[in-house]
This record gives structure tokens, sequence and C-alpha cells, in this order.
């Protein structure tokens, strides 16, 4: 949670999506998943497309790129196209580096868009770095120009560049808002039909290093306006609770301030690192060096480290967050919407976290004790009558992490994508986003849940 605006993200009713595929390509609508305890759901459709196995990958048009084999297939530079300057515009450093590209089929969608989000799982050695473009066509057969979605690496060395959104694009019928494309005038009709991604490798020039990227995939959605959502009946999640890590951004206040002013905005590499833990992942003694003996829970310091976006100047960056998390052993990151409550407790029943992102006035979610214009935390089951147990960062200790939070408000302050704030301002809700971390590998349960909301 952070006391200081979210302008990024001010003109979003809707989502983002980063979502796992683990055998054929998928194109799930979101509207046509099962409702689970047998309530109605939010109308609004959610299209998700990614690439990730070797088939998949085979089937772009790469250009100096190859696809390696392997348990997790993936692209990496083989013979670069040339060499390019990049002037960063964080360090001012001017430097070279050689490139290989990849561009994806056309994806055309069933359900135009008023917004699409480009995500991928990557590692990027020292020397390395990528950017994922978006080039999208609207319904009257026009097209946008291409869109940098991100210029990301998983580290922060020496002459690396610096991990960035980028601001300013836009055509003035669409913009980029730091990680996601919208349509500027929903009321006008203008939507989204299609789209393809492109994606950049570098490295330094004369090395053998490279980026592999896991997956690339893109999530297009329309979601109506909505104050509030129809409630729902607790499913098959109800009295099942995750034993996730607690851990609290609060007691970090103050830490790191070149992280976006310390801990008390760390809400999402706090929930990110919780549920990183949960599945056996943890930064080594070695990562964790550089952190300050004296600071409890170092590896939060890490995740915010890592994460940090530095266009935004936060840590709040959806698609980093899950990259993020994707840069460990064998886990994969997901960025995507649910419809309901019902959707949170299947993939809790089998054994995945939900880490959601809401907005909402201290008066609308009891046992809070604050309002927030954007706040993540993840939740970890459900009580018997259904109430949601979340882990909220925003508590003051480790001990004090654990919520009860009354079922109707929260998943109202979650799913909706208008609310109205402390001034009676109308503002944007995040409409159920939420990420999900989860194996490479899932048990046969969990890939169950995951494709029952569009995850595969």
């Amino acid at each position: 949670m952070s006391s200081r605006p979210t302008p990024r993200r001010t003109v979003l009713t809707a989502a983002l999506a980063l979502t796992a595929v683990t055998g054929p390509l998928a194109s799930v609508s979101a509207a046509s998943a099962p409702a689970g305890g047998g309530s109605a759901r939010p109308e609004g459709s959610v299209d998700y497309r990614a690439w990730s196995t070797f088939p998949q990958w085979s089937g772009g048009k790469g250009a100096g790129t190859e696809v390696v084999r392997g348990d997790r297939p993936g692209l990496v530079i083989d013979r670069p196209l040339g060499d390019v300057d990049y002037t960063d515009p964080h360090t001012g450093t001017t430097a070279r580096w050689e490139y290989a590209t990849w561009l994806s089929p056309l994806r055309r969608l069933d359900t135009p868009a008023t917004e699409i989000v480009v995500s991928w799982n990557a590692r990027t050695p020292a020397g390395t770095w990528l950017q994922a473009e978006l080039r999208a066509s609207y319904t009257d057969g026009t097209r946008t120009p291409w869109y940098v979605m991100g210029r990301w690496t998983s580290g922060d060395a020496p002459g690396d560049i610096r991990r960035t959104s980028v601001d300013g694009q836009g055509d003035k019928r669409s913009s980029v808002s730091t990680d996601t494309l919208a349509v500027d005038d929903r009321a006008s009709g203008t939507r989204l039909a299609a789209y393809e991604l492109r994606l950049t490798l570098y490295r330094r020039p004369g090395t053998r290093l490279s980026p592999t990227v896991w997956r690339l995939g893109a999530m297009a959605s329309d979601i109506p306006d909505r104050f509030t959502v129809p409630a729902s009946r607790p499913g098959e999640g109800a009295g099942h609770r995750l034993r996730v890590p607690r851990y609290s951004q609060e007691i970090h206040k103050g830490q790191y301030p070149e992280y976006d002013n310390g801990g008390e905005a760390w809400c999402s590499p706090t929930s990110s690192q919780m549920v990183i833990e949960y599945w056996g992942r943890r930064p080594s003694d070695r990562d964790l060096a550089w952190v300050d003996p004296s600071y409890a829970d170092p590896q939060v310091c890490h995740a915010a480290r890592y994460t940090y976006d530095n266009q935004y100047k936060g840590c709040g960056n959806w698609p980093f967050n899950a990259a993020y998390a994707a840069t460990y052993h064998d886990l994969q990151g997901v960025v995507t919407r649910l419809r309901s409550l019902n959707d949170a407790e299947r993939l809790v029943r089998a054994g995945i976290p939900v880490i959601t992102s809401q907005s909402f006035l201290a008066t609308e979610l009891d046992g809070a004790g604050y309002g927030t214009a954007g706040h993540l935390m993840c939740v970890t089951g459900f009580t018997e009558s259904g109430d949601v147990v979340a882990n909220d960062p925003a508590s003051p200790s480790d001990a004090a992490v654990e919520h009860v939070y009354k079922r109707r408000q929260f998943e109202n302050i979650w799913l909706r994508t208008k609310r109205h704030n402390a001034q009676g301002q109308v503002r944007s809700g995040s409409g159920g986003v939420c990420y999900l971390y989860f194996p490479v590998r899932p048990t046969t349960r969990q890939a169950r849940a995951l494709a029952s909301v569009g995850v595969r």
C-alpha cells in the first residue's frame, strides 16, 4: 500500500493478465468458465493467448533467434541481426548491444477488447536484456504503432540497463499506461480486434550470453463499468486455508528509499515474496548479502529491488512482479483476472494462493483500518462461512498479517471497475486483478483449477 497516487492506472477500468500455458496454445474466455458456487458472475470477456512450448515458439517468425528444447523450452539469441545503441534514460549511459527478434502470429480476438497486457517469464544474465512490444488492429482495420510494453532485465548489475516501462505512447485512440494498452474512450465504441507481439533480445557484442524467454503472452479484455458486482455464495474452497508465510511491508518503512520510498509502498513485492516462499523458493544468502543485516525479512527488500520499475518509480508493475517470481527455479508467474470469489476458492482449494489487487475506503473493508488507492494482498483461504482469509502486508508486524475480511465487502472492492474516493470522485477499480504463482509442473488438481480460470 502506498499513500502516493497511482497515476498510471487512473484510466483503466479493467485488468491485465500474464497466464501460463503448459499444453497446446490456449485461448480461453473467462465468461465461459464455471462459477463454482453457482452464483451470478460479472459480465465481460477475457482472452489469453501464450507462447511457451517448442511448437508454439516455432510457429512465430524468428530473426536471429533460436528455440531451445528441454523441460522448459525457450527463446534465445542464435545469430544477432546486427547491433544498436541504446541510451538508458535512467543512467544517461549509451551502450551498444547486439540484438535478435521474434514475431508472434497474428492473434484475432473472438470478442474485441478495450485493453491488452503483454507479459513474460524469462531470465536475463548480466549483460543481456529484453524488450516486449505490441501492435494491435482496430475493428476498422487500422493499426496502432508498435508500443513498447517493457524493457526488462532480471538483474541490475553494473552496465545493465535499468528495468523500465515507457511513458508517452499513444495514437489518440489508445495509449499505454505503464504496463497496459487501453482504448482511450470506451464510450466511442473503439475496440481492438487483433494483435501481434514482438520480442527483441539484446546482449553485449562479442559474447555468447543470451536472455532466455520461457513464456510470452497477452491478455485482451473488455470489462463493462461496474460499481458493484453480483454476490457469490461460498463454494468448494470454504473452510480451507493454506500455510503461506506472513510478511509485513510496514516493518520496512524507511528502508531503501530509492525503491519507492521504502517498505510502506511495497505491498506488491511483499505479497509476491510470501507466495514465492510458499512454493519453497527463496533468495540465497549470497543474493541477500547486500541487505543491511539488521533488517528483518531481507528477502522482502530483495523483492522490492528486483521488481522496481525505474520509470513508474515503484514496485507495483504487475508484469514485473510476475516476471520476478518466474526467475526462481521452475516457478511460473501469471497476472490475470478472476471473475468471482468462487474462482479464487477453487484455486485455494487446489493449493494455489491468489494475490489480489483492490482499492477502497477505510469504511468499505471492516478490519483493515486503512483506505487505499491501490493495494495488493494474498488470499490464503476461506472460513467455513465463506469469509476471506488474507495475508495483508499492510500490517504492523509479521504476526499481525493474517486477517479475515467479510466476503461481500472483499469481493466488491476487488471485482468492481469503478469506485468513489473520499472526495466523492469516480476512480477506477482493478476489476479482479490477481497474481498466480505456481510450479512449471503443477499437480493434476492444480492444473484443473488453473484451467477453470483460463490458465493453461
